[in-house]
């Protein structure tokens, strides 16, 4: 398991090395998007073929899905609160900041 975090870890450095260092250029950036949206499709269909496959996922997938279900709302309805506090608060202090500047 340690390692395996390692290896995501070592991944991730290498991919920000990379990307600090602009070794992608403008075609792979303008293609960032797509590629990453595939990534994603693909971990997802590969994520619900393992639960399929898991008998126990199968057999508890009702008690799973409402508990799923609860921490979804919770999360996505303080994510959104969060992000609208502190988006008001950054508006706010730039607001100011110009202000000042105008001064």
């Amino acid at each position: 398991m340690n390692v395996r975090l390692l290896l995501y870890l070592g991944i991730l450095i290498i991919g920000g090395f990379f990307g600090y260092k602009d070794y992608g250029g403008k075609r792979l950036d303008s293609k960032l998007g797509t590629i990453q949206t595939i990534c994603l499709l693909f971990l997802l269909f590969i994520m619900g073929l393992r639960m399929g496959l898991d008998e126990k996922v199968i057999s508890s997938f009702f008690e799973l899905g409402f508990q799923a279900l609860v921490i979804s709302i919770f999360t996505i309805t303080f994510s959104v609160l969060l992000v609208k506090l502190v988006k008001g608060f950054v508006l706010k202090n730039i607001h100011q900041g110009e202000q000042k500047n105008e001064l």
